[in-house]
């Protein structure tokens, strides 16, 4: 199969973990799929270990109903978007459309924020395992977990199986 014509949104912010934005965009791509980065403004933005993507595009300019798969890397990229109210609106939008929704890591921050997660069960890093439970979810200590449209990893580590849930959520 192959995801040829799907559109990926992966949103981006400074502080990004690198192999959670970087392999997920090379995987989808590798599928067929384009991948648009979008950012609280266009330019380069830089990852936590060197690493580095450019947003092609900015909230103000997209809508939820552009794209078919959306990805929210970790590290700091979700904390800096989830105090950026178009990032907040943009992703509670694409939850709510019932289209599937990748993130990792500290990823389910930028899904608090948009206030999508009451009554959900999904996984992260630890570290924010109480958050998750104080949003009105359910976190799981688990390489993978898929709730309905959400699709939810912990870390790096959990890679090839995020990147091949994600794949198949578009048909790759």
């Amino acid at each position: 199969m192959s995801a040829a014509g799907k559109r990926v949104a992966m949103v981006i912010a400074r502080n990004f973990e690198d192999s959670e934005a970087i392999e997920p965009k090379e995987y989808l791509e590798s599928l067929g799929a384009t991948v648009t980065v979008i950012g609280i403004e266009r330019g380069r933005v830089d990852g936590k270990k060197g690493g580095s993507l450019e947003a092609t595009t900015t909230f103000a300019d997209v809508s939820a109903e552009d794209f078919d798969l959306l990805v929210i890397p970790g590290g700091g990229c979700p904390e800096n978007l989830r105090i950026h109210p178009p990032a907040v609106a943009f992703t509670r939008a694409f939850v709510e459309s019932g289209k599937p929704v990748g993130s990792i890591c500290h990823g389910p921050q930028l899904l608090i924020s948009a206030k999508v997660l009451k009554g959900r069960t999904v996984t992260a890093v630890n570290k924010i395992a109480d958050d998750i439970e104080n949003a009105g979810a359910t976190w799981v200590d688990e390489p993978l977990t898929i709730d309905g449209n959400l699709i939810t990893s912990r870390v790096p580590a959990d890679l090839p199986v995020f990147n091949a849930a994600l794949g198949r959520a578009i048909g790759g």
